[in-house]
């Protein structure tokens, strides 16, 4: 009859549940309320290139551009939280579908006129998502 190895647990096991809380609750500490890189702006490129970017804080209310490129026009609505594609004379109408963004990272793009509106920099509640 083999002989099997003991599953109990060491005191060298205890250190290490410790080292790995001691650890998390250290990074929690440092992370906890960080701002991620200042006032939400939006970022308006044409053809790839920057072609305006707003600081959205700083709008007293909505503001509307006209863009024009490759033969098409459209309309964005500029909010001091976000951005929305209103009016788009495009066919596939994508851009405006996608409705309105507020969040850094969250994108508005129109393919057939080649224009993208990129949201950067942080959002007031800071919160991405709640677990549990």
């Amino acid at each position: 009859m083999p002989m099997t190895p003991s599953l109990r647990p060491k005191p060298a096991d205890a250190l290490a549940v410790l080292a790995v809380v001691v650890l998390a609750g250290a990074l929690l500490l440092l992370t906890w309320g960080r701002e991620t890189g200042g006032a939400l702006t939006a970022e308006i490129c044409v053809d790839g290139q920057a072609a305006e970017t707003v600081r959205l804080d700083r709008l007293s209310g909505p503001e509307e551009r006209t863009l024009t490129a490759n033969g098409y026009t459209l309309t964005l609505t500029l909010f001091p939280d976000g951005a929305e594609m209103t009016h788009a004379d495009c066919p596939t109408q994508d851009c405006v579908r996608t409705g309105r963004v507020t969040r850094p990272g969250q994108s508005i793009v129109c393919l057939p006129a080649r224009v993208s509106v990129t949201l950067a920099g942080s959002a007031e509640d800071g919160v991405d998502a709640v677990l549990g």
